[in-house]
């Protein structure tokens, strides 16, 4: 099995022809808001869906799939428990990594960077914001750690519930928030025929991005 997307299934059927030095802006943020608009329009089952990558202080990895909230010129947002496998290898080692892989449309966006908590008043603006049904969860579910079964789960979420009652605020719970990763490193994958397909990588030096294109 290939570990290059497009090696088997599409055989990139699409040939796009766009990913070149000479067509592409300066600035990858730009490029990937051009991409990620085009994949929301291209009828995914959720465009926003992204592979996390990341790695504990002895450089044991492991990856989820999280959901993008947010991107601007300081990096990629998303959002969960502190206290979970992700937060607490982030904590303890702050790199990682993101994959969107866009399939209608052949492409594949890897983002590589450092990770830091956002600030508390923009975690408690999102968190309001979420169905009250998920905030309750958010404080009933001790994400990644070990419970008995199902109804373990089920009984902490109508404990905590009740806490609250039908129409009390739900609070964000200090555990609970966003991070941002902020990119040194961002690489568009375009599937071509033959195997040859486009990479062009951006890597952030002094500042400024330098654009390099890769054999597939």
């Amino acid at each position: 099995m290939s570990d290059n997307p497009g090696e088997s299934g599409w055989h990139a059927e699409l040939d796009q022809d766009d990913l070149t030095e000479d067509r592409v802006p300066a600035d990858p943020m730009a490029l990937f808001a051009a991409w990620f608009e085009q994949a929301r329009a291209a009828d995914l089952f959720d465009p926003t869906a992204m592979t996390l990558a990341t790695a504990d202080p002895l450089g044991k990895p492991s990856a989820r799939t999280v959901l993008l909230k947010g991107f601007d010129d300081q990096g990629f947002r998303f959002y969960t428990n502190y206290d979970s496998r992700k937060g607490r290898e982030i904590n303890a080692n702050p790199h990682a990594a993101l994959v969107f892989w866009w399939d209608r449309l052949e492409r594949q966006v890897r983002i590589e960077g450092e990770i830091v908590p956002i600030p508390p008043a923009d975690s408690d603006s999102y968190f309001a914001s979420r169905p009250r049904g998920s905030r309750i969860g958010a404080h009933a579910s001790p994400q990644s750690r070990v419970i008995a079964d199902r109804q373990t789960l089920e009984r902490a979420y109508e404990q905590t519930a009740e806490r609250f009652g039908d129409n009390g605020p739900v609070p964000r719970p200090a555990h609970w928030g966003g991070y941002n990763l902020s990119p040194r490193a961002i690489e568009f994958w375009q599937g071509r025929r033959n195997r040859l397909h486009d990479r062009l990588v951006y890597r952030r030096s002094d500042q400024r991005w330098r654009l390099q294109r890769l054999a597939p």
